[in-house]
């Protein structure tokens, strides 16, 4: 049985969006928050860069992708 959570990150950075990187590919709902928008859109970005990596590499598929953006 695999469960599955609603997690929330506090905080963008290196380790918040690389938190919110490893939640959301586990499947999990997740929610990436900070005060500062402009450090909030730079982890969005660095997040969707690491994904292109993986994809590139064949880490992980085009719909796994989609479907990690979507947690």
């Amino acid at each position: 049985m695999i469960i599955k959570y609603k997690i929330a990150v506090v905080g963008s950075g290196t380790m918040g969006n690389g938190i919110a990187h490893a939640c959301a590919q586990s499947g999990n709902e997740t929610l990436l928050l900070d005060i500062n928008d402009n450090q909030l859109q730079d982890a969005i970005s660095t997040i969707k860069n690491n994904l292109k990596r993986q994809l590139k590499k064949n880490i992980i598929n085009q719909d796994e992708m989609n479907q990690i953006l979507n947690n």
